[in-house]
Formats: C-alpha cells, structure tokens, sequence
C-alpha cells in the first residue's frame, strides 16, 4: 500500500495523460492523506497473532510428557504466550545434549526466528515502536521532501515551519543511558535466572530425599537396634513400605498441583490420588486446604508404623523437614516476585527508549533512500531488547515451565523400585528350636537378626 500510494504521488505530479484522462494534481492535504494511509500500511506486522479459537483448539489436549517441546512438524509450534509454558518444560537426554551442542545451531535458531514464540509474544511492541518509525520517515518525507524511484528529489508536499517542523532527535542522550539500560536488563535477568534456579534445585532435593527416605525405611525394617531375631511378616513388610513409598508420591504430587494453576491440574490431580492411593487418603488429600502439608502428615504416620528403633526413624524423618524447606521455599518463589517497582521502572524506561529511538536515528539512516532503513532496524533493535526482558518475565515465575509432572513420576517410580528390594541382600538367620543356625541368603525368611 505504501508504494502504491508513492506512485500515484508520482503520476499526480507529472500529470500522465492516459486514454484521454488526466490524473491531476491533488490537493496538499489529499497527498497528506494518502501518506498516512501508507503509513497504517507500514504497522503491519509479520507476527500474526492466531484467533482465539485456534489457540484453544490447539491447546486443548496439552501433553504432561516430560519431553514436550517443540518439533519442527509439532502442530503446537504456533502458540505463543501464556498457553505456550506448558510445552516449554524439557527435560533433556544425551541426544538432546548433543543436538543442543551440534556445529549447525546457529542456523537452525536463525532458520526458526519467524517460528519463535517469545518474539510473537513482543507483537504489540514491535508494532508500536515500528509503527513510530514508520510514522517518523512518512512524515519527515512529507514535510522535509522525498526522493522518487527514479532518484529524483522533490520539494516537500508540507513545507516545514513552525507548526510541522521536521522530527529529529540527537542521538547521544540514548547512547549516554545505554549503558544504565543495559545494567537494569542484565539485573532483571539474572534475578529471574536465579529464581528459576532455586526452584529446580528445589525439586533436585525433592528427588534425591524422596529416594534417600524409602532406601533407609527398605534396608531398615525390623531393625529395632537390640540385635534380636524376629519373626518378619513378609506380606506386612511389603504392605507398609509400600505405603511409605506412596505416600512418598502423594505429597510431591500435591506440591506439584500445590505450585501449578487449578484449571490446569486439578482434575488431573484427583484422578491420579483416586487411581494411586486408597480411596479414604484420597479423599482425606482433596479436601485438605493445604494438601502437601496433610501428605507430609500421611508420610510421617507411615514411617512411625515402621518396625525399627527410634533413632533409626529419626533420621528418616530429617527427610520430611527437608521436604518442609523445599515447600516453603518454593511458596515464597510463587508469592513473591521481583519487586514490582523494579520491574516496571525497567519496561518503562525500556519502552520510552525504543519508542523515541526511531527520531534520533532519523539522521543516521540519511544513507538509504528516504532514510527508510530506519524501519526495519528499528523492528530488529526492538526485538532484541523487548526479548530480553521478555525472557527476565517467563523465568520469574519458573514452577510453570518446570516439568514437575515429570519429577513426580520420576519420584513414584524410583520409590516403588526402592521398596520393592526389601530383603535382597539382607542376612537371614533360620532358627532351630529357638537356635540361630548357620547365615543363609535369600528371599525366604521366618527369622531376621537387624545388623547393628
């Protein structure tokens, strides 16, 4: 649309006889006109926000895998924003290391530039601050006179006075506060970084405590510190460390679903404690108002069943106040982001400098023809500054781009494998009218003597 309105500009001015129809020269305000036309021409954008059904419909049956992430043939590649975290919560292997590392990345990151859904989510931005440039070459070209296709220079349709001067602005007051700006992103990154970092090692003591707990309660039963034989019921022994093994689960689901928004993990919460765990716990679970709290508690009475010396049971329980540690730290993360006065001074002082950077670049861009260059480097810096504080945002609140879903079925399977070992290696002692004979090894046992 923009050249199109240039060209009829230019037959207006030489007046083209055509079919014996005369195209005359419009009015100055009709020429203004047309270039303010052209320039709503120019807001448009390559970052094409999808409809709203489009979006649902795409999202609607979000995968939990611990893998999900973009493909270059994922149908999800398209959605961006808010919905898009659920599908950013990786979890890599050696192939994803070596693809990550692999000598051809920077092609390929620059290949999905257009495809990136941080950049979409900068489409207002982008618009306004390359809607300003545009605005800014449009009108200069207007009031200060233009160069056509040919290369001929023409006198301003508006001339320049008082009232329409020609837009500028020295460039260096925005190189003197670059480097403040530069500052103020780098602290907001990092802060966000450092979030992010705390809640996924969070979870790594989630996972590793989860493990330590059912190993000491596995190799533990029995063992009541007085070196006695006692008779061991293998069925009960399997029974109650397989309770402490779900109940293990039980309270790094309800931490997930604890730290995840409710339309996105209640139901999927319910239906999981209802398969797992016995109906009375999991109804006892769903109405707790604070659900990772009444799991802690269902753990901590499994452990107390445990046949075992006290300060066999103690230590076990120094896992539980661990797992108190990682809860509250993780709700502080959730509750309390970066102060807000921080973060809205940065995308404040941000915005003013992109949104008057296109006048000061009016002179430097003199070079290109009609200064226009201006536009797309406006588009680029925009981009790049807009993405950084884009990312400081997505990582402040890291629970929902972590792939807790993940850690929780990592965390119930390594539990159940855990207690199901109990007895391998232990051991046994067959007595003979009261008589501990010579030790044998193996799953069957009447008589266990715990190893001091």
């Amino acid at each position: 649309l923009q050249i199109l309105s240039i060209a009829y500009l230019q037959i207006c001015r030489t007046k083209v006889k055509t079919n014996k129809i005369f195209f005359k020269m419009p009015s100055r305000w009709s020429q203004a006109v047309l270039v303010l036309v052209a320039a709503a021409a120019g807001g448009a954008n390559a970052f094409v926000t999808p409809s709203p059904a489009k979006v649902g419909a795409a999202v609607a049956a979000p995968s939990v895998s611990t893998t999900a992430r973009f493909s270059e043939s994922d149908p999800l590649r398209g959605v961006y924003g808010e919905e898009s975290r659920k599908f950013r919560r990786t979890v890599y292997t050696h192939d994803d290391w070596v693809k990550h590392r692999s000598s051809d990345r920077f092609v390929k990151n620059l290949s999905s530039l257009t495809s990136s859904g941080i950049y979409k989510s900068l489409a207002k931005e982008v618009v306004a601050t390359t809607a300003v440039a545009t605005f800014v070459v449009l009108y200069n070209c207007l009031v200060g006179g233009f160069t056509d296709f040919s290369g001929v220079t023409h006198a301003p349709i508006i001339p320049a006075n008082d009232i329409t001067p020609v837009f500028g602005l020295p460039l260096t007051p925005f190189t003197l506060v670059s480097p403040s700006l530069g500052l103020l992103l780098v602290f907001r990154t990092n802060s966000s970084y450092g979030r992010w970092d705390e809640a996924r090692k969070f979870w790594g003591l989630n996972i590793n405590h989860t493990r330590d707990l059912n190993r000491m309660a596995t190799a533990w039963y029995g063992d009541m510190g007085d070196g006695k034989l006692r008779v061991i019921d293998e069925e009960k022994r399997a029974e109650e460390l397989k309770a402490v093994s779900l109940c293990t689960w039980a309270f790094v689901r309800s931490m997930k679903r604890h730290l995840s928004p409710v339309n996105e993990d209640e139901e999927a919460y319910k239906a999981e404690i209802y398969e797992r765990l016995p109906s009375a716990q999991a109804a006892n679970l769903e109405a707790a108002t604070h659900r990772p709290n009444r799991a802690l508690y269902d753990l901590s009475m499994a452990i107390d069943a445990l046949p075992m010396h006290f300060m066999r049971k103690n230590q076990i329980n120094t896992a539980l106040s661990i797992f108190e540690d990682t809860l509250g730290g993780s709700e502080r993360l959730l509750s309390s982001p970066v102060p807000l006065f921080y973060s809205r001074h940065t995308a404040r002082f941000l915005s003013a400098w992109l949104l008057l950077l296109p006048f000061a670049l009016w002179e430097p861009f003199k070079g290109s023809w009609n200064h226009i260059a201006e536009i797309p480097a406006t588009a680029l810096i925009s981009i790049c500054l807009f993405g950084i504080e884009e990312l400081a945002t997505q990582l402040e609140e890291p629970f929902t781009i972590l792939p807790m879903q993940g850690f929780c079925d990592k965390i119930g399977a390594n539990c159940d494998e855990i207690v199901s070992w109990a007895g391998d290696g232990q051991e046994d002692l067959i007595a003979t009218n009261g008589v501990a004979s010579a030790p044998a090894r193996g799953r069957v046992m009447s008589f266990v003597r715990p190893k001091n």
